[in-house]
């Protein structure tokens, strides 16, 4: 390619889901599939590889919460089981679901821009 591309922050494309090359382009093809390459400027996303961490970083900040609130509920109101399914599950799912895609992107940008790979014996 002969297009030269600015260096773009990875927190402002990554969380979009755009192109951490162009910005344009999208990221994700479904939920957390990502695209092959980007549509606009062709970018390989081969080179991706967030692994579980998008996974992590939900467990640590958004699950966390969920089960202090559940303990919070039965310490305080010893709430039966029903009303722990009814409150905590909700939350659960709405602080842990939607923080998944925006962390790929982010995690995935920022590879492409600090160029990371997979470390090489000398």
């Amino acid at each position: 390619m002969d297009t030269e591309y600015p260096p773009l922050p990875p927190m402002q494309t990554g969380i979009k889901g755009r192109c951490p090359r162009c910005g344009q382009g999208h990221m994700f093809k479904g939920f957390l599939t990502l695209q092959p390459e980007c549509e606009v400027c062709g970018l390989d996303y081969s080179f991706a590889d967030p692994a579980d961490g998008p996974a992590f970083f939900v467990i640590c900040f958004a699950c966390i919460p969920s089960v202090l609130l559940g303990v919070w509920l039965e310490v305080a109101f010893s709430a039966p089981i029903w009303v722990q399914l009814l409150v905590t599950g909700p939350f659960m799912l709405a602080t842990c679901i939607p923080p998944l895609r925006p962390l790929k992107g982010w995690l995935v940008a920022s590879q492409y821009f600090y160029k990371a790979e997979e470390g090489k014996l000398a």
